[in-house]
């Protein structure tokens, strides 16, 4: 695994208009419970602008992150649930959630790695998917607040813990900034050669959590080549260019403009479900990997990693069955992730960037969200 060394980013100051009705629903007390002997909690953050985001040690969850539009009336962007027996209690298991160790597909729930065959829960069939049957995503995380805008996650994963190798000690760390960053960076050391991918999986709406669909959002994304999958949607090892498909957003278009056309990959994902190939500059440490726009309330979301690829989603296997936040059902393609990454199934393909983690080595990941108003 290629080990990054973090620079600060610099970003431009946006002005937001001063917000308005930004006072949330979701209650501290309702997360506080003890699971598996271990505190559950609800953090909040905040910046000089307004702006606030909460999140739940369990699962390293984002749950609910107020915006402003171009009118300054704040809206929660992200799906989730006001409590957080909604979280242990419905179909959909990964809102917002810390995803590892491996985020996305592992073909077969098999790897191998220093010529010993590992295997995984199948949890996806065919496949392993976000870590197994209890991934980072449904682990209680130690939780440090620093000060009104950092939170810091700790986890120590033993060896073999959905059948990867080696004790793996993690760390999250959430940033919201004044200049209207969420910056989340992923550190990790471990006691055995492993393989380790790990993401976030927070599903957006800018209109608002369970405000309609997503399919008139503008999808901008910084990569000419994407990776192909079978019917079970693992990799298929090729490298494709987007150009002339319905996976080219090298310029902004909106979501819905091409996802029912006929085509042999979006039958496969029930739309997108598709790993980007980011364009890097050699040099940077953390890049411009794509951004979204809702021309309805101006909100307009970039998106910045050190990761090579990108993992968009846009909802396919929402149902409608899950009741969020304010009584509203998440319905078909009512939000999107990207979830920055690297490869599905790389651990099979030795041709993709690698994600083997030594010890000795300090793995290091960041993905951050910005906002403004166009």
């Amino acid at each position: 695994m290629k080990i990054f060394t973090l620079t600060l980013l610099i970003a431009v100051s946006f002005a937001f208009c001063s917000p308005k009705n930004s006072k949330h629903a979701i209650s501290p007390q309702a997360f506080h419970k003890v699971i598996d002997g271990k505190q559950v909690e609800l953090f909040t953050l905040t910046n000089k602008n307004g702006l606030e985001m909460t999140v739940t040690n369990y699962g390293g969850r984002v749950v609910s992150l107020l915006v402003p539009d171009r009118s300054g009336k704040m809206e929660d962007i992200v799906l989730g649930y006001e409590s957080l027996d909604g979280y242990l209690n419905n179909n959909e298991q990964y809102f917002g959630a810390s995803i590892g160790r491996y985020g996305n597909r592992i073909a077969k729930g098999k790897f191998t790695l220093d010529n010993q065959q590992y295997t995984l829960a199948i949890n996806n069939a065919p496949n392993s998917l976000h870590g197994g049957v209890k991934g980072f995503s449904s682990k209680i995380w130690n939780a440090v607040q620093n000060g009104k805008n950092e939170l810091e996650l700790t986890l120590i994963s033993p060896d073999m813990d959905e059948g990867y190798p080696g004790e793996l000690k993690v760390m999250v760390i959430y940033r919201l900034t004044d200049k209207n960053e969420v910056g989340i960076y992923y550190s990790a050391k471990t006691s055995k050669s492993t393989v380790l991918n790990l993401t976030n999986h927070t599903y957006f709406n800018l209109h608002g959590a369970g405000n309609g669909d997503i399919l008139d959002h503008e999808l901008y994304l910084n990569a000419s080549n994407y990776t192909p999958v079978d019917s079970t949607l693992i990799p298929t090892g090729k490298i494709e260019p987007v150009a002339g498909t319905p996976f080219d957003f090298t310029k902004p278009v909106a979501i819905g403009a091409r996802i029912n056309e006929k085509n042999e990959q979006l039958k496969f994902g029930l739309g997108y479900d598709h790993n980007f190939v980011l364009n890097k500059n050699s040099g940077e440490s953390v890049s411009f990997a794509g951004s979204v726009y809702d021309s309805l309330s101006g909100r307009f979301m970039e998106v910045f990693t050190n990761e090579p690829g990108i993992q968009f989603y846009c909802g396919n296997f929402l149902k409608g069955k899950e009741i969020g936040k304010n009584h509203k059902p998440y319905n078909y393609r009512s939000a999107l992730c990207l979830e920055t990454q690297h490869f599905p199934d790389s651990p099979n393909h030795p041709e993709f960037p690698s994600v083997v983690l030594k010890p000795g080595e300090i793995y290091s990941s960041a993905c951050l969200y910005r906002f403004s108003i166009k």
